[in-house]
């Protein structure tokens, strides 16, 4: 029989085991002390002060009698004082090592869950990026972590109070006057009934409220990642407003749960206050019957709180329960996201063969097939070049080659190995790709740079950088290598941002080198400086260059022309612009364009 796999909750409660168990063992012992108080202050007015018959179990009555009876307690009452004293301070130790326990698996899952969550999120399919709200993600895996947390750090023990307090304090007021304790009931059924309601429309609102906020987090953080942006186009009131709707949502389903809470708390307040008048009047009506002591009327009017407040809390308990169960399920179901699959039967041959895209077919989750029955290859060693338009399908041509997605149809092979054999990190360790809009840290030039290999001497650095073209400016920062880079690289222009990307990427050793566009925002004269630069420096490496700029192109050893996800023309770039097609018209485009910036340029140094 397959065994059941542990729900995530009771795996991070059984990690913490030790934790929850001393936690539970000193809530039993804390909810003891608290019933056994009114019992000690009517044994001392009942039975010491007022001779009527002990309530107290044999055992301690035998021992008291050694001490020499109920007339030496009623001589000695401070001994009665010093037991209550002696027992709140317990209490008190008590409630230290809960809290303390309770705290540190608190804490203890909060971590699991984190890490857990950060290191799934590494290995969760590209695809899945694409489509996730980097904002929803930030608050799953902070706001909702926190919210687990809580609940396993101090609410799961108050279930467990509740629940002893309502069998205690039923058990023993049942024991002293079965009548006073069924009108000390009549409320009950009626809290039970309106926590459960309660529960049933609040944990609606909670997921509701939740799922604001994540949207919210959303817009600011797009705002603030396209800060830039926003800028250019003057779209600060609209960015503004954007916020505001998304703001006033939260608000809007925060505030329904806030009046739920408020109805509750008010309702539930009345019921247990009208209980508790029942309650004493129905004490005081049998005291002067005489059927109940006044130390019973002590512990009924002691006990009939210990009973109402648990009840009470019972919705905010299953409130809290039922927004830690939305928060986790919202952590499960990125958990539940399945990963990039191991591979065991994959290898790690040489990647410095020949790239051949053998009738490949692929689109995205839209439908339409981006690439269709392509075939083409890439000599090993050799720089190849694609021009196309934008949507024909050449930055999708680099996430096959690093497997970022799988082909629908046909294969890939590089030096004659299917690319689906070929472990895919180690694919993408050898694999040096640099994107029109890098990324950069929040980090020193140098950190960016070196961030591939932490190991990297300064030399290797220099020599990156010099070969990237970008030293010059490095040089002329304020602090030089030492100069920190604004979040996502906001303190650099574009060329720079793109020339730090180049230099970090020739830091791996690469076999396979793709630059997608990556030369775009940078001069021509720059753009030659690189390219000589990296042919010297990648004789061993298969370079990829895609770009819209034919002078970026025209060095390639092969240029490939994409259209509508097929490639339409494949040469030199001296066979290709006498050719007549796309390849063609854009040189003839970009040549006359240039022809005209040199003339007006040479007539305004004529002026």
């Amino acid at each position: 029989m397959e065994q059941r796999k542990p729900s995530l909750m009771g795996k991070l409660i059984g990690d913490n085991k030790r934790y929850f168990i001393t936690a539970l063992v000193c809530t039993v012992f804390t909810v003891a002390i608290e019933f056994i108080t009114p019992i000690i202050l009517a044994e001392t007015m009942d039975h010491y002060l007022l001779g009527e018959p002990s309530r107290m179990p044999g055992f301690v009555n035998a021992w008291i009698e050694t001490f020499g009876g109920r007339e030496f307690m009623a001589s000695h009452l401070w001994i009665a004082g010093i037991a209550l004293v002696g027992l709140n301070v317990l209490n008190g130790v008590f409630g230290y090592i809960k809290g303390r326990s309770q705290a540190i698996a608190g804490e203890n899952v909060s971590l699991t869950l984190r890490e857990r969550l950060y290191s799934h999120i590494q290995r969760l399919p590209y695809a899945y990026h694409v489509k996730a709200e980097t904002g929803d993600l930030v608050q799953r895996c902070t706001s909702d972590v926190e919210t687990v947390r809580r609940f396993l750090a101090t609410q799961m023990m108050q279930v467990v109070n509740a629940l002893l307090m309502v069998a205690i304090a039923l058990g023993y007021m049942f024991s002293e006057n079965v009548k006073i304790t069924l009108i000390s009931m009549i409320m009950i059924p009626g809290l039970f009934l309106f926590a459960w309601l309660f529960f049933r429309w609040v944990i609606k609102n909670f997921r509701l409220s939740d799922e604001a906020e994540g949207k919210m987090s959303a817009v600011l953080q797009e705002n603030l990642t396209g800060v830039r942006v926003v800028r250019a186009f003057g779209q600060q009131e609209y960015e503004v407003e954007k916020f505001d709707q998304a703001s006033a949502d939260f608000r809007k389903k925060t505030f329904k749960l806030c009046n739920l809470l408020a109805v509750y708390w008010a309702t539930s307040d009345l019921m247990s206050m009208l209980q508790s008048m029942m309650t004493l009047l129905a004490c005081v009506y049998f005291a002067i019957r005489g059927e109940i002591t006044v130390g019973g009327l002590i512990i009924f009017t002691s006990y009939i709180w210990k009973l109402l407040f648990p009840i009470r809390q019972l919705g905010r308990i299953l409130s809290d329960a039922g927004k830690s169960k939305v928060s986790l399920d919202r952590i499960q179901e990125i958990l539940g996201v399945p990963e990039e699959p191991e591979e065991p039967d994959t290898i790690k041959p040489s990647l410095k063969g020949d790239i051949v895209f053998d009738h490949v077919t692929f689109g995205y989750d839209s439908g339409k097939d981006v690439l269709r029955d392509m075939s083409f290859t890439i000599p090993a060693g050799k720089t190849v070049a694609i021009l196309g338009a934008t949507g024909s399908g050449k930055s999708t041509v680099a996430h096959l080659i690093q497997r970022l997605f799988d082909v629908k149809e046909g294969e890939i092979r590089i030096g004659g190995t299917p690319i689906n054999q070929i472990d895919r990190y180690y694919l993408r360790s050898r694999v040096g790709l640099v994107l029109q809009e890098p990324f950069l840290y929040s980090k020193t030039l140098k950190e960016n740079v070196a961030i591939a290999r932490r190991d990297a001497s300064d030399e290797e650095i220099d020599r990156a950088v010099i070969d990237a073209a970008a030293k010059g400016f490095i040089l002329d920062s304020d602090k030089g290598f030492d100069t920190l880079v604004g979040e996502r690289g906001v303190t650099l222009s574009g060329g720079q941002k793109q020339r730090i990307a180049i230099a970090r990427t020739l830091m791996k050793d690469n076999d396979i080198l793709i630059f997608d566009d990556s030369l775009s925002a940078v001069d021509t004269e720059t753009d030659a400086q690189i390219r000589a630069a990296l042919k010297k420096r990648g004789k061993d490496a298969t370079t990829i260059i895609i770009s819209h700029r034919v002078v970026t192109l025209s060095q390639a050893d092969l240029i490939l022309v994409m259209e509508d996800g097929k490639i339409t023309e494949q040469g030199s770039h001296e066979q290709l612009i006498h050719s007549g097609g796309l390849y063609s018209r854009i040189f003839n485009i970009q040549s006359a364009l240039e022809e005209e910036f040199k003339e007006e340029k040479n007539g305004y140094a004529a002026v």
